[in-house]
């Protein structure tokens, strides 16, 4: 991975835990079964690329640009993706454990979160406006000032979510969820 431009590449079984990558750019690249965990991928430019099977815990992806970007299967828990650059931020998750990770001031229209767990991750002034937790365990998760409006969290469970501080209008809850909803107001529904 020393070149400065990679496209149409696939690496598979990388081991390259703790380690830094900066200043490359990714285009079109699958990356399946890699340990980058606690790797320092920062400047980095990832495009329309995909990660499969991999371990990403705890990496750092400071002014990274992430824009198309899927991770299918992947352990990325503690991940700070608040640090990434926000221009054309686009990604998407399925079958992830994203426990601890930070979205902080994060715009994600349109995010996808499929069977995912998002354990005490960080969605504080958060735009995740039709965004969609699929069968997704949000429990602990911080929604502070988060902008929800049409999202789907409809089979999400494990929530709670003020709805006097966030923006929820028009979002989808299921029954079994209006607990999380009102946990607030310290009531039980039966």
């Amino acid at each position: 991975m020393e070149e400065q431009l990679h496209q149409d590449k696939t690496f598979e079984k990388i081991i390259y835990p703790n380690k830094a990558v900066k200043g490359r750019e990714f285009e079109d690249c699958v990356f399946k079964n890699c340990d980058f965990s606690s790797a320092d991928f920062s400047n980095n430019r990832f495009t329309d690329c995909e990660f499969i099977g991999c371990n990403l815990a705890m990496l750092r992806l400071s002014n990274s640009t992430l824009n198309g970007v899927t991770f299918k299967e992947c352990k990325l828990t503690g991940i700070n993706f608040s640090e990434c650059e926000e221009f054309l931020f686009t990604v998407g998750f399925e079958s992830c454990v994203m426990d601890y990770t930070s979205f902080l001031k994060r715009k994600m229209p349109k995010a996808l979160f499929i069977d995912c767990s998002l354990k005490n991750a960080v969605f504080e002034h958060a735009t995740l406006t039709k965004a969609k937790f699929d069968n997704t365990d949000l429990a602990g998760a911080v929604f502070e000032r988060t902008n929800l409006s049409e999202a789907d969290l409809s089979t999400a469970y494990n929530y709670i979510i003020d709805p006097e501080l966030n923006n929820i209008k028009k979002a989808k809850f299921s029954e079994n969820g209006l607990a999380g909803l009102l946990s607030r107001y310290d009531i039980r529904v039966v």
